[in-house]
């Protein structure tokens, strides 16, 4: 992509607007008296566009968990030649069974740059996951590096939503609903199905992608926090309607039952005149987060930072949590300030946008933006021997966490690698080292 593209790309995502409110009954239309009044499937729908449904979860599950949207387009989607099966490049989908599933603690560099023109969808990497996409459980942990917007080319995935969670660079996601601006700092979720571009604001684009198998995200209760605080639903963004009258060929690729399908239609699909439903996309400011915490002593659980979670169905254990540890005061009194040490039912894979986490030493070798760790279930971690020893002995003044930006994806099955990244030359090999070190000082 040129400079000059980037730039218009910028121009375009900076006049965006957006409707605000997580979970909401949206009704958006890019020109005046395209969306119908009364009815969703009139007998003629205005402006000679097709009514079509968009369904998110089963007709009859209950109100609070159902997610559909209809739309009002030029073209019905059903209007498209035959898809064939395309090659997947590095991407995987569940059951993962390259692999045995490894107890071992591992971390690897950011993920190395494309080495020729390579897109968002080219770019995508697949690390590991659990479940199964054909039983719609489980999730994936993806990374992207791209150099190159996708041209005439249009993604969706039929098996699970996609929460993007940028570390370099700024995109500008072309939904059928509207547009999208995520930069480093923000997240984007794409909903189950919903066709989407990915164009870049700069040279190049790295980050994080969790493919959601299971429930959708959803904003976690909040039990005795009470009314307000983590996520707040009206800091969430929603496009409005904006369509795209193209003709002539464009690839639509299809992920379905882990593999990849494409069609070469005549038209782009993102042709969405106006819409209602809250079967929709979103972005979010990780620096919105209401971050709650101990103001008395001891450090709490992680999960007091859940952004997002997936239930499953057994009350209280996700199916994958998002979690982030955005900036915030440590101020608790005798106290171990940094994250403890741990065995976990959970697995833990944690990625770092920008700066440095407070349990894990930065630099060369060490945590690093665009890098990532997996501690699957059981396995022991905490803080390296470095942070272990700062910590205790540091003066336990109320202290400001401002210069770094992490998050966790979570889940309550193990992880299972791809061969790819057992095998990956970022790989650090010499991850336990870090624990290496930590010393006997038991005395009677």
């Amino acid at each position: 992509m040129t400079g000059t593209a980037n730039e218009q790309a910028r121009k375009t995502a900076e006049g965006l607007v957006y409707a605000t409110g997580f979970g909401n009954e949206h009704s958006s239309e890019a020109v005046p008296g395209a969306l119908p009044v009364g009815r969703n499937s009139p007998q003629r729908a205005p402006l000679g566009l097709y009514a079509e449904q968009l369904s998110g979860s089963a007709f009859t599950e209950p109100r609070a968990a159902n997610h559909r949207s209809w739309l009002y387009r030029m073209r019905p989607s059903a209007a498209h030649p035959p898809f064939v099966r395309a090659e997947p490049r590095a991407m995987r989908s569940a059951p993962f069974t390259e692999c045995a599933p490894d107890p071992n603690r591992l971390r690897w560099n950011p993920l190395p740059a494309p080495e020729g023109p390579t897109d968002f969808l080219d770019g995508l990497w697949t690390l590991g996951g659990n479940g199964d996409a054909t039983q719609r459980s489980g999730m994936a942990v993806h990374l992207y590096h791209a150099n190159a917007s996708m041209e005439r080319r249009v993604f969706s995935d039929a098996d699970g939503e996609l929460l993007i969670v940028p570390e370099r660079g700024g995109l500008l996601l072309r939904t059928e609903l509207g547009l999208l601006r995520a930069v480093p700092g923000e997240v984007a979720l794409i909903p189950r199905g919903v066709r989407f571009r990915v164009e870049l604001l700069d040279a190049t684009a790295r980050g994080y992608v969790c493919e959601n198998y299971g429930q959708p995200f959803r904003l976690p209760d909040l039990g005795p926090i009470g009314a307000n605080g983590l996520a707040n639903a009206r800091d969430f963004r929603a496009p409005v309607a904006a369509y795209e009258d193209v003709e002539g060929p464009v690839e639509v690729v299809n992920k379905f039952c882990g593999n990849l399908w494409t069609a070469t239609y005549d038209h782009s699909p993102l042709d969405v005149v106006a819409w209602h439903g809250n079967h929709v996309p979103y972005v979010y400011d990780l620096r919105c987060f209401n971050v709650i915490g101990s103001i008395s002593y001891d450090h709490p659980d992680p999960s007091i930072f859940t952004v997002l979670t997936s239930p499953s169905d057994t009350p209280g254990l996700a199916g994958v949590d998002f979690v982030v540890f955005a900036p915030r005061w440590l101020v608790g009194e005798d106290t171990f300030r940094p994250p403890y040490f741990h065995r976990n039912v959970m697995t833990e894979y944690m990625g770092l946008i920008e700066g440095a986490y407070d349990a894990k030493t930065a630099g060369e070798g060490g945590f690093v933006p665009g890098g990532g760790s997996l501690h699957n279930m059981m396995s022991a971690h905490g803080p390296d021997r470095e942070t272990f020893d700062r910590a205790s002995a540091a003066e336990l003044v109320p202290q400001k966490i401002d210069d770094g930006l992490a998050f966790m994806f979570e889940t309550r099955w193990p992880l299972t690698l791809t061969a790819q990244a057992r095998d990956a030359g970022h790989l650090q090999r010499g991850y336990d080292d870090v624990w290496q070190g930590l010393q006997r000082h038991f005395r009677l």
